[in-house]
């Protein structure tokens, strides 16, 4: 259970260069308000800030300038506005993710009502080490979810039916990785170029090229700053579900496992990452093949 140590020492409430103000992050996950959330953000800012708010890389806005004397009321009123004051410590902070397929035309996975069902479980659970979830719906990876310390990626895998491409042409077109070529008026698809990411499928004007499965790619133990790194792929799984439950996992056991005052990339092997991948295998609920990915 998360613990209440008070108003002042939640995680969203941010001391400011000149101590005598603080910065007030509030909770949006996936970055979604209401306009009437929106409206009530602006009132409150202009009653207890300076008037203007910022919008924040994890999504979510921040309000400026606030004297600490009235962060209880101010709480309250975020609270009354559905817009609670949000994390920024050694906590689940906001997750983000892209539009998803609600609105993008490239997306593969629906990140945005998955992203709320991240954020209901996990949001704010107190840990050892910041945890940053970041969610694409394809892997132009526009939230960089491999940069974060755990990352979902929509994929599909495309399948061709056999016997009936045309040789057109519009899946290599589309190909940014150039991993189709057109052979004997066939296309012909290079498995250890493909990312998955579903543009040949979307491309080919006479529905011959199919989605095998959609899936979702989990990393973990990427980090942004100034030494940048990639996070290590995990495994694949099918299911918002399975999905849930892999990060689940993950959080408990970097919660049981890892070191205060360290990122989580910098002590992976030392919490023994690859035992964790080979135990969270054999645990994962059925719902189609869940597969281990490549280190």
């Amino acid at each position: 259970m998360q613990k209440d140590f008070g108003i002042h020492m939640k995680g969203g409430v941010i001391t400011e260069r000149d101590p005598d103000f603080t910065t007030i992050r509030i909770r949006a996950p996936a970055g979604i308000l209401t306009i009437e959330q929106l409206r009530g953000i602006a009132k409150i800012a202009k009653k207890y800030g300076s008037g203007v708010v910022h919008c924040t890389t994890r999504q979510t806005i921040e309000i400026p300038h606030v004297n600490p004397s009235r962060l209880k009321r101010l709480s309250q009123q975020l609270e009354k506005n559905g817009t609670p004051i949000g994390s920024e410590k050694d906590e689940v902070v906001n997750i983000i993710s892209c539009p998803g397929t609600e609105r993008c035309k490239y997306a593969n996975i629906d990140t945005i009502s998955l992203a709320k069902r991240i954020d209901e479980r996990l949001f704010g659970r107190e840990m050892p080490v910041k945890m940053r979830i970041a969610l694409s719906g394809c892997p132009n990876s526009c939230t960089s979810p491999m940069l974060n310390e755990i990352g979902v990626i929509g994929r599909i895998r495309p399948v061709r039916t056999p016997g009936l491409c045309t040789g057109c042409g519009s899946c290599v077109y589309y190909c940014k990785e150039k991993a189709i070529k057109i052979r004997n008026g066939i296309s012909e698809l290079n498995e250890e170029k493909c990312i998955q990411c579903g543009m040949c499928v979307k491309s080919c004007s006479f529905n011959l090229l199919k989605t095998a499965h959609h899936h979702f790619l989990i990393t973990v133990g990427g980090r942004r700053g100034r030494h940048p790194k990639i996070g290590r792929e995990l495994l694949t799984v099918e299911t918002e579900d399975q999905v849930l439950f892999v990060i689940g996992k993950i959080i408990d056991w970097v919660y049981r496992r890892a070191w205060s005052g360290r990122l989580l990339s910098e002590q992976l092997d030392e919490i023994h990452f690859e035992k964790f991948r080979n135990e969270i295998l054999k645990e994962i609920p059925e719902a189609g093949p869940v597969k281990p990915v490549n280190p």
